[in-house]
């Protein structure tokens, strides 16, 4: 992935677990005025290949539930683990992890559109059977996703269940992936099923290229921002440094630097040494 970073990650989005919490924000506006309306922007694969491209872009800003207290501090949750996912892996790598879930999910409400034309039934069945399975394609899963990258990328941080009971994300990301497992063998219909497995097929791709990453606690993650910064404030080319103190105009912009015209080669001082060094024969 190093070869695409340096080649497109300029373009990554910082602060998309931000951006995704603000879609959240509009949809519930739109919820509030006219819940009718959300029904225009799910992600219906029926709709539009019928000429309504605007749901292949619409459907993230359709809140994964209702909004209540316990969905407020869902979402600062997944803002809180997104944000440190996107810390720990950089801003170019979260990017791709979520946005693959996202045109995975889109991918795979097309495939069910595929398998129920095949099946057969006439276009009108297809279009009312599109309407009632687009709630499922949804970024619920998605929201899923980001989770299990989380407790698979730090499985000892301690998080409070229902505010009360110390328990590590490891065994919380097991018990969610029972819970999808479980709904996709016994519980899914088969849209159902290929919403689950589409929108997960990120963490199935990470898991998979990720067999030598590295866990890291919260403290170490701080340490390896640190030593990042520190590597980038060292790797910077100064464009003037004294031969004898090794001052650059980073330590002291009110520095002068100058070249001697008595020393063999480019020896350059600061205004301290310049008169009173050692001349380079």
């Amino acid at each position: 992935m190093s070869k695409f970073e340096k080649r497109f990650g300029k373009y990554a989005i910082s602060n998309l677990s931000l951006i995704l919490i603000l879609c959240y924000v509009v949809g519930y506006i739109i919820q509030l005025i006219n819940r009718n309306f959300l029904l225009y922007l799910t992600l219906d694969p029926y709709a539009v290949l019928h000429g309504q491209i605007w749901r292949l872009f619409t459907w993230i800003i359709v809140p994964p539930s209702m909004l209540d207290p316990f969905t407020i501090i869902m979402l600062l949750f997944y803002y809180n683990i997104g944000t440190s996912l996107e810390r720990t892996w950089g801003t170019y790598r979260y990017n791709v992890y979520l946005l693959s879930g996202m045109f995975f999910t889109m991918i795979g409400s097309f495939v069910w559109l595929t398998i129920q034309y095949f099946a057969g039934g006439p276009a009108q069945n297809l279009g009312f059977a599109s309407i009632q399975v687009s709630p499922y394609f949804s970024t619920y899963y998605i929201n899923m996703s980001i989770f299990l990258a989380f407790a698979a990328t730090f499985p000892e941080v301690q998080v409070l269940l229902m505010f009360l009971i110390p328990v590590k994300v490891k065994w919380m990301g097991i018990l969610y992936g029972l819970v999808l497992v479980y709904d996709f063998l016994f519980v899914g219909s088969l849209a159902l099923r290929i919403a689950i497995g589409s929108s997960l097929l990120n963490f199935v791709v990470f898991f998979l290229t990720s067999r030598n990453h590295v866990h890291m606690s919260p403290k170490q993650m701080k340490r390896r921002a640190e030593f990042r910064q520190d590597i980038r404030r060292n790797s910077r080319v100064t464009r003037h440094k004294c031969a004898i103190c090794g001052q650059t105009e980073d330590d002291d912009p009110s520095l002068e630097f100058r070249f001697c015209s008595k020393c063999n080669g480019n020896y350059e001082y600061c205004q301290q040494h310049l008169f009173t060094h050692t001349h380079v024969q």
